[in-house]
């Protein structure tokens, strides 16, 4: 057998010995970062409609994972129109069904918000609150399309795809959601010093959809 002569600058390869703990290399496919990206995009905008529709900061969280899981199982026909609004569609949808599996519903304050008024974000804070439970005063289709109508800012087209309505449901819908708010809202208003009632929200069969 011929000798094999190694130069001074050859170095003979060293295998690792076989109970040795090699690092997992993860290869990021290109579907993986645009799905990354768009999540870190869209996940804020999903939170505050989230919570906007249900009221709870936990409950909202939870939505919005589900929301962005669900569309990115559905990526590749989600990024073919408006990936937003396939997600913002399904987290409507999830939020029907989180309605139907739960007897009641709790509405609970935002951690931050402040116990006194010497924060300086108290008032935004306030009336933040306070318009959150004028909504749990709506009806479950009540509350989606006033949430995505005007304060999301949805076109009463886009509202009706999203929901699956017709037009002319959107505009009589939030005809009657809008006349509940500013009663609610009203009512509020003229009495400042009064603390705000807490909601009990009524059972999942007094708020179905009519």
């Amino acid at each position: 057998m011929n000798a094999i002569a190694l130069s001074a600058d050859d170095e003979p390869d060293e295998s690792p010995p076989p109970d040795a703990v090699l690092p997992v290399v993860r290869v990021v496919t290109s579907h993986e970062q645009e799905f990354s990206d768009f999540m870190a995009s869209a996940a804020p905008r999903l939170a505050r409609t989230a919570w906007l529709l249900c009221g709870d900061e936990h409950l909202a969280d939870e939505l919005v994972q589900q929301a962005l899981t669900r569309t990115y199982l559905h990526w590749r026909t989600a990024r073919e129109r408006d990936p937003y609004a396939y997600a913002r569609r399904t987290l409507a949808n999830l939020r029907v069904d989180t309605w139907r599996r739960r007897r009641r519903e709790v509405l609970v304050a935002p951690p931050d918000l402040p116990e006194t008024a010497s924060d300086p974000r108290a008032d935004q804070h306030a009336e933040r609150d306070v318009l959150v439970r004028a909504l749990a005063t709506l009806t479950a289709r009540q509350r989606r399309v006033v949430v995505l109508r005007h304060l999301v800012g949805l076109s009463e087209r886009e509202v009706a795809d999203d929901l699956g309505v017709s037009v002319g449901t959107v505009k009589s819908t939030a005809s009657r959601g809008l006349a509940q708010l500013r009663s609610v809202l009203g009512a509020a208003d003229a009495a400042p010093d009064s603390p705000t009632p807490h909601p009990t929200t009524r059972s999942t069969d007094a708020r179905r959809q009519r």
